[in-house]
């Protein structure tokens, strides 16, 4: 692990969280823990209603910080854009939120980390180049190497569309064949355009290619 992506074990009232020692380190896609609504101001369960007392205690949801009774924030879910150790607690509205976001970070992240090929070409030219794409480690950045090489830091993107071919009028039987990326240059207000095109030779593995352009989609989300 490089110094840039080194992370240290913090505790927090919330739990244990394994975080980058830099905060220009941290993940694009990752949440700052929100700040817990103070006792006093939450007497009563702000799901159900019911009074706290001695016997019915209150709990703080990990992901909006809100105040519930044990029966409204009873789940331990897995919170990885804050990057805790273990499942924290969490509201019902917040832990289905946080379920599909643990699949997207078990499933999409891994694959766009793994990386695929595709025939790219910058701008307006009519050159294009094949390079592998994938995802930083630090999940901060698009790198795609060929002959050439670029790094796009993910917050400079600003439209991705997936392309895809046989449409039918019920909308079946389509798949993705590639994508356009605009995004900026540091620096520079000038808006930069990537097209993506899914090699058709056997060294193309056109599932992972659209598997990748699939992940790529639910990024841009």
């Amino acid at each position: 692990m490089s110094g840039g992506d080194a992370k240290k074990l913090v505790r927090s009232p919330s739990g244990l969280r394994m975080v980058p020692e830099h905060r220009a380190s941290r993940s694009p896609f990752g949440l700052d823990e929100p700040p817990w609504v103070p006792d006093k101001e939450c007497p009563r369960c702000m799901q159900c209603d019911t009074k706290f007392d001695f016997i019915t205690r209150k709990h703080h949801c990990r992901r909006c910080g809100k105040c519930f009774c044990d029966k409204c924030c009873s789940k331990k879910v897995p919170l990885p854009r804050m990057c805790f150790v273990d499942p924290v607690r969490q509201c019902a509205e917040c832990a289905l939120v946080s379920q599909k976001e643990t699949e997207f970070y078990d499933k999409q992240l891994k694959v766009l980390m793994n990386g695929a090929t595709f025939f790219v070409t910058l701008g307006t030219s009519d050159k294009s180049e094949l390079m592998v794409c994938r995802l930083s480690n630090n999940q901060r950045y698009l790198v795609l190497d060929g002959d050439s090489h670029y790094e796009i830091e993910i917050v400079q993107i600003s439209t991705v569309q997936i392309l895809t071919e046989g449409f039918t009028p019920g909308g079946g039987n389509t798949r993705a064949v590639g994508m356009i990326l605009q995004y900026k240059v540091p620096g520079s207000e000038e808006v930069t355009q990537m097209k993506f095109t899914a090699g058709e030779d056997f060294s193309c593995n056109k599932k992972l290619s659209a598997a990748w352009l699939a992940a790529m989609h639910k990024v841009s989300k």
